[in-house]
This record gives C-alpha cells, structure tokens and sequence, in this order.
C-alpha cells in the first residue's frame, strides 16, 4: 500500500501490491484475489530527457467502488476507475475504466456481462456484505 492510498470499511487483501505515487481510492467491501497489483505511474517515455525513458514519472490516479471484486492475478493500471459491484475475472488487465455492475475481464479487460443488479441491490439494503 502507498502512503496516496485510501481504503474504505471492510477492505479484504488477500494480496495486493500498490506501486507508484498516485492516488488510489477503494470503496467499502473491497476484495482482492492473490496476486494482484495496482500500478499508479508510468515512466516519462514521451517528454523526458532519455531513451527510452527517462528518471520522471507520470501519475495516474485508481478509484475502486464500493463492493468491487478482482480474482487472482489481476493488474490495475492508473488513470482508470472500476465502478460499484463490477467483477474482474482472474488474470486480467484493466487498462480502462469498468462501468458499475459489469463483469469484465481479457487482457485488456472488457465488460462481457452485467451482475443481476435487482439481486445485488437486495442484499446491498439488507446489508449482506462478505
């Protein structure tokens, strides 16, 4: 984790690794797969001073949901948003932002369904949180 990070209530790593000096904001009721990571900068390859890049860096901010779950193995990169219940399957690699609800995944991950947001907005007012 990283001193620009902010977790909300109920936030479960079971192994996250946050790199780079932009902000992440993660919503209540967070879960992590294994292995996954969250990478907040990029090197300064189009207006630095080197090739192929130079010692700057870019900061691109996170913002996680509320109620968000990621499998296994999967990368976050900065300057995207993962809205409110998505799902992100195993293995992916989010390099734009999820809309709420989707499930998403691939390299790059793409939404390819919708959760049933009648049944999720059930067990949200009834306040059934893992």
């Amino acid at each position: 984790m990283s001193k620009t990070t902010t977790l909300g209530e109920n936030v479960n790593f079971n192994g996250m690794e946050i790199l780079g000096g932009g902000t992440v904001v993660i919503g209540a009721n967070f879960h992590s797969g294994r292995n996954c990571l969250m990478i907040t900068q990029e090197h300064n390859y189009d207006h630095g001073q080197a090739i192929p890049y130079d010692d700057s860096y870019l900061f691109k901010d996170i913002t996680i949901g509320d109620n968000v779950w990621l499998g296994d193995r999967v990368i976050v990169l900065g300057g995207v948003s993962i809205g409110e219940g998505a799902i992100v399957q195993a293995g992916s690699v989010v390099v734009k932002s999820i809309p709420a609800f989707a499930i998403a995944g691939g390299h790059p991950a793409k939404p390819f369904k919708n959760r049933n947001i009648e049944h999720y907005n059930r067990l949200k007012a009834e306040g059934k949180f893992n």
